[in-house]
C-alpha cells in the first residue's frame, strides 16, 4: 500500500528523498494516528523547541500553483491598505486579515501543512469518485480548489472568497467568484454534492445561519466538511493538564487576538469543545463526525512527518504574527500599530511548545 503521492514541500522538493513510497506511507499513517491520540516527543530535543530543523526546511516556500485557463474579473481587483498591509475591498472589514503576497504564501504553506498532517488527503468526507458539484467556502489562494479540480476532472468546482487573489490559469473545471458566504447564496438549492471549508473560524460570525444555508444547498445525501484549527495553544509537557499559564507570552498573544475578534463579532473558540459538530446537528445534519488532530508547534515530535508539520506550523505562526494581530487589535480593541508591534516581540522567543 502507498500514499497517493510522495511527500514534497510546496515547491516540489522531496521532504524525505531517502525513503521509499511505502516507508513514507507508513510514516504518514503513524503521524495521523499520533495526531489523533498523543504525539510522541523526540527525547533528543527539548519539548520547548530545540534547534534541529533536520525535518528539513529545504524550500518550503510556495511557488503558487497553476495549470490551464479562466480568470476572475479584473474590475474587482480593488484593495484597501491599512497599517502597511493590504486587505479586501469587497464587503470591507468583513475579514480582518491581509490578502497581500506575504499572506498568500503563508496560506499556501498552511495548505501544505494540513495535507502533510492528513496523509496527503484533500478531504475525509466519503464523496466517492464522481462528485459533480463542489463548493469551497473561503477559498483564499484557491490552492485546495485547484488540486480538487485536478483530482476530479468531471466535477464543477467553485471557490468563493472576499478577495480576488486566485491565479488566472486554472483547470477548465474550476472557477472562482468574489462573494460573501454569510450573504444570501446565489446558487440553487439542492445543488452541491460536497461543500468544503477550511480555516474560516477567524471570519464567520453566525455559524448556525451558515450551516442552515449550506444544508439547504446540498443535494440529498451530500456532504459538508469543515476543517478548522483551534488556535488556543496547549502545552505538551508530560504530567501537565495541557493548560498554559495565562501570563505566558503565547497565551497572552492569543488572548488579545481572541478578545479583538470578539469585539468584532467573531468567536475564535467556536471550533472548540464540539461546538461546531453540535451546531451542525442543530442545523439538521445527520451522520456528523468530529475528528480532532493535534498540531505540534516546532520540531519536537519523534515522527518525521509530524516533525515537519511542526516546522511548518511554527513558521506559519511566526511569519503571521503581525497579520494575525493587526486587524483584531486595531479594529477590535482600538490599539495603534506601535502597540501591536510591541506585543509581537515576546511570542517570537516562545515558539516551540504545543
Amino acid at each position: 500500500m502507498s500514499i497517493s503521492s510522495l511527500l514534497t514541500h510546496p515547491n516540489g522538493v522531496s521532504i524525505f528523498p531517502e525513503l521509499s513510497a511505502s516507508e513514507q506511507y507508513e510514516l504518514s499513517r503513524e503521524a495521523l494516528e499520533e495526531a489523533e491520540e498523543a504525539i510522541v516527543a523526540d527525547l533528543a530535543e527539548s519539548v520547548h523547541g530545540g534547534t534541529d530543523d533536520s525535518a528539513s526546511d529545504a524550500g518550503y516556500d510556495s511557488d503558487g500553483a497553476s495549470t490551464a485557463s479562466t480568470s476572475v474579473m479584473s474590475s474587482v481587483r480593488d484593495y484597501m491598505y491599512e497599517n502597511g498591509r493590504r486587505y479586501h475591498r469587497f464587503r470591507e472589514g468583513s475579514y480582518n486579515f491581509p490578502n497581500d503576497d506575504v499572506e498568500q504564501e503563508r496560506e499556501d504553506m498552511k495548505h501544505a501543512m494540513v495535507k502533510l498532517l492528513c496523509s496527503q488527503k484533500l478531504h475525509f468526507a466519503p464523496i466517492g469518485d464522481n462528485p459533480q458539484e463542489i463548493l469551497d467556502i473561503g477559498t483564499g489562494t484557491g490552492i485546495w480548489t485547484i488540486e480538487m479540480g485536478d483530482r476530479f476532472p468531471s466535477a464543477h468546482i467553485l471557490g468563493i472568497d472576499l478577495s480576488p487573489i486566485q491565479p488566472d490559469w486554472l483547470p477548465p473545471n474550476v472557477r472562482f467568484m468574489v462573494d460573501d458566504v454569510e450573504s444570501p447564496w446565489l446558487y440553487p438549492r439542492n445543488h452541491f454534492d460536497y461543500i468544503h471549508s477550511r480555516h474560516t473560524v477567524m471570519a464567520i460570525r453566525d455559524w448556525d445561519k451558515l450551516l442552515r444555508t449550506a444544508l439547504d444547498h446540498l443535494k440529498f445525501g451530500g456532504w459538508i466538511e469543515l476543517q478548522e484549527i483551534h488556535h488556543t495553544p496547549r502545552s505538551a509537557l508530560t504530567g501537565g493538564n495541557g493548560e498554559m499559564p495565562p501570563d505566558h507570552p503565547v497565551a497572552r498573544f492569543w488572548k488579545h487576538v481572541t478578545d479583538g475578534l470578539a469585539a468584532l463579532g467573531i468567536d475564535l473558540d467556536a471550533v472548540a469543545d464540539a461546538k461546531l459538530s453540535d451546531a451542525m446537528r442543530r442545523a439538521g445534519f445527520a451522520n456528523v463526525t468530529e475528528r480532532v488532530l493535534h498540531v505540534p508547534i516546532g520540531t519536537w515530535p519523534k515522527n518525521k512527518v509530524l516533525k515537519t508539520v511542526g516546522l511548518y506550523w511554527r513558521t506559519i505562526l511566526l511569519d503571521g504574527l503581525q497579520a494575525i494581530a493587526l486587524g483584531p487589535l486595531t479594529r477590535g480593541l482600538g490599539w495603534n500599530r506601535e502597540q501591536v508591534e510591541m506585543l509581537l516581540i515576546e511570542p517570537q522567543y516562545d515558539n516551540g511548545t504545543e
